[in-house]
């Protein structure tokens, strides 16, 4: 009987063929080269993120056992020195001038000046006070919000033209000086140094 099914159907197909006088249009299907690309790239894109995800999130840090020679060694802990002061942006720098003084560079100071025409000016600076001593240094830094304060306040009432010339930057250099010694005071410092002056 499967004989005669199978001699049946080609007599089906001549009747649709004469009928129309085409071939029926046949199912197309995907070409087995292009599901294999299609299921290659698809294996490279998961791998590759699995991989990722491994390899930056759940890729498990060495422990202090295994870590050997490593282990011995004291981990430091991040933003924070020796001392215990925060090692930031906001803290200077200390270096060793001649004559056992020492250098603090302070954080650069930007300050919105007022203009007669009402015109945005901005004023940065950048100051080194010259120090006698570490006592001085330890002096500064619990201190800075306050010297950070009166930079603000006094540096927003400056006109460009008050800083222009030789006299300018000597008149701000002094008025610096005169109000960082009252807020460390009794300390005090020696000098203040302009290393950067610009006006915008």
């Amino acid at each position: 009987m499967a004989e005669a099914k199978v001699k049946e159907a080609p007599p089906e197909e001549e009747a649709v063929e004469g009928e129309e006088g085409e071939a029926p249009p046949a199912k197309k299907k995907p070409p087995l080269m292009m599901l294999i690309i299609i299921g290659v790239v698809a294996l490279l894109v998961l791998g590759g993120g699995g991989g990722a995800a491994y390899v930056f999130l759940l890729k498990p840090k060495p422990d202090a056992a295994h870590a050997g020679k490593d282990a011995k060694k004291p981990e430091k802990k991040k933003g924070k020195d020796e001392k215990g002061k925060k090692d930031d942006k906001a803290a200077g720098q200390v270096r060793e001038g001649p004559d056992g003084v020492l250098f603090y560079t302070m954080p650069d100071v930007v300050v919105n000046m007022q203009t007669a025409d009402g015109r945005p000016t901005f004023l940065k600076l950048k100051l080194t006070l010259e120090l006698p001593d570490q006592a001085t240094v330890d002096a500064l830094d619990p201190n800075m919000p306050r010297l950070q304060d009166m930079f603000q306040t006094f540096l927003r009432e400056l006109r460009p033209e008050d800083l222009s010339g030789s006299q300018g930057s000597y008149q701000l250099r002094m008025e610096i000086l005169r109000r960082v010694n009252l807020v460390i005071a009794p300390s005090h410092a020696n000098a203040v140094l302009i290393e950067e002056m610009l006006i915008n």
